[in-house]
């Protein structure tokens, strides 16, 4: 079981997209909690987040803080999911889940790059600096060119 936290500090009219898209992950079994970052005060995401069973919380750290699950899936707002996501992060997580780069599904132009997230223990992305964001903690934790998943 996986909790996944959202980054919807920037674009969060972009988030009950992919709050849809997780539907079907808590519905399998995969995903057991979901908490969104958002600025304090930020339009809508109370509402969105009562409406949808999640929490609301400032930073990354805070949000893996308050995570149930030990393996935590951290996605910007702008992640779409890929057709399989389920299976693929299930056979992973089967495999003994180690840290790993989601690859999102492309959207826009020829030239736009795909967004990805990052599959982590929940202690890691505790101990990123509160300004860090998904790509940060791929900074931050060197996962480049490591591990893939989609």
């Amino acid at each position: 079981m996986l909790s996944v936290i959202i980054d919807a500090r920037r674009d969060a009219d972009r988030l009950p997209a992919l709050l849809a898209q997780l539907t079907a992950g808590a519905v399998d079994g995969l995903v057991r909690q979901v908490a969104i970052v958002a600025a304090p005060g930020q339009p809508g995401i109370d509402a969105l987040c009562e409406d949808m069973g999640a929490d609301a919380h400032p930073t990354l750290p805070a949000a893996a803080r308050a995570a149930r699950a030990d393996r935590v899936l951290a996605l910007p707002v702008a992640f779409r999911l890929r057709d399989g996501w389920i299976a693929a992060l299930e056979m992973h997580l089967a495999g003994g889940g180690t840290q790993a780069v989601v690859a999102g599904l492309k959207e826009g132009g020829l030239f736009s790059r795909a967004p990805s997230g990052v599959l982590v223990e929940r202690r890691l992305l505790e101990e990123c600096g509160d300004g860090v964001d998904v790509g940060g903690v791929r900074r931050l934790l060197g996962l480049r060119g490591g591990r893939r998943i989609g």
